[in-house]
């Protein structure tokens, strides 16, 4: 069967490469024309954190490039972590009150994570010839009711070996530097 993509080999091979130093370009962004107020805090930071507790159980239950993980947040959507990602990002682009942040974030996540997604999942259909079936059950970002019965559990060497902490990490440091920009935060 042959497949559709969205996006040439070449462009996805290129946004992959970028994704990393892309990201140190957003941060600088964000930190330099963030303005945040207690109120954008009160909105964004939740929603931040949700995007990051969405990785971390993403995370509990991926074996990567062992096993198809189906269970946990899998159940729902194929790229569990992409979503936390970008929910993380939305939520800091809304706590950091520039209107214009979250949409950047979000034409960087259609132009650069989308095609990243799509090599990926052409990684994984070769290492898991039951990943087809599982692709046409489960959405790719935007979740909807479990179509599948997966048994699995969270565990925390998992989460620990995929090293999700480093999300919690600048979660927390980015709360920590808008709470100061704001305001609210004296040390």
């Amino acid at each position: 069967m042959t497949r559709r993509y969205w996006f040439p080999k070449h462009y996805a091979d290129v946004a992959q490469r970028l994704r990393v130093p892309l990201g140190f370009v957003m941060l600088a962004l964000f930190g330099y024309a963030s303005a945040p107020t207690p109120v954008s805090l009160w909105i964004g930071l939740p929603v931040a954190l949700f995007g990051v507790w969405i990785r971390a159980w993403a995370a509990g239950h991926l074996e990567k490039n062992q096993k198809l993980t189906t269970s946990g947040p899998y159940r729902w959507v194929r790229n569990p972590l992409y979503v936390g990602t970008f929910l993380a990002a939305m939520g800091f682009g809304i706590a950091a009150n520039q209107w214009w942040l979250p949409v950047l974030f979000g034409i960087v996540f259609v132009l650069v994570y989308l095609p990243a997604i799509e090599l990926e999942e052409q990684k994984l259909r070769e290492l898991f010839e039951d990943f087809d079936a599982y692709a046409a059950s489960v959405p790719l970002v935007v979740p909807r009711g479990p179509k599948i019965d997966s048994p699995g559990l969270f565990r925390w060497g998992r989460y620990l070996r995929n090293e999700e902490y480093n999300a919690l990490a600048g979660c927390a440091a980015g709360a920590l530097y808008l709470a100061w920009k704001a305001g609210v935060m004296v040390w």
